[in-house]
């Protein structure tokens, strides 16, 4: 990476860097699976999860950011075990990469059974985010 390019992924982490530190990211979400989040055969549907990653990604583009953003697009996922009803299903987003006006972010999604101290990995996706002006047009990540 240049200079410039390290500088702007540091920058982009430094913003987004709240919460307690995990090595699978920043801790952005937690949350219970309930009944209503299910599919036809009584798993968490997966539209359910996504949407959860989603909005932790989401969270971390306004903080980098520091306005509004919006999804491009979702790389790459696969799910790996499904999720139960009552599962604590806790996400960890990582900034991966900051453009002039778009964003990668990486986001885990754990889940631990809600009487276990295990948690395993369900699935994991890039995340693409745009920085959007008042009007909704791409602007800069950073407006220096």
């Amino acid at each position: 990476m240049s200079d410039d390019t390290e500088d702007t992924l540091v920058r982009g982490q430094q913003r987004g860097s709240h919460g307690r530190q995990q090595d699978e990211g920043v801790l952005v979400i937690r949350a219970i699976a309930m009944p209503a989040d299910t599919n036809p055969s009584g798993d968490i549907f997966g539209g359910w999860l996504m949407s959860q990653m989603d909005l932790a990604a989401g969270n971390m583009a306004g903080r980098v950011s520091q306005g509004r953003s919006a999804t491009v697009s979702v790389e790459a996922m696969q799910f790996l075990r499904p999720v139960k009803v009552g599962d604590e299903v806790t996400l960890y987003a990582t900034l991966r990469k900051v453009g002039r006006t778009s964003m990668r972010i990486h986001v885990d999604a754990w889940a631990r059974a809600r009487y276990s101290e295990n948690a395993e990995k369900v699935t994991d996706a890039d995340f693409i985010f745009v920085a959007l002006d008042e009007s909704g047009a791409p602007r800069p990540v950073f407006e220096t």
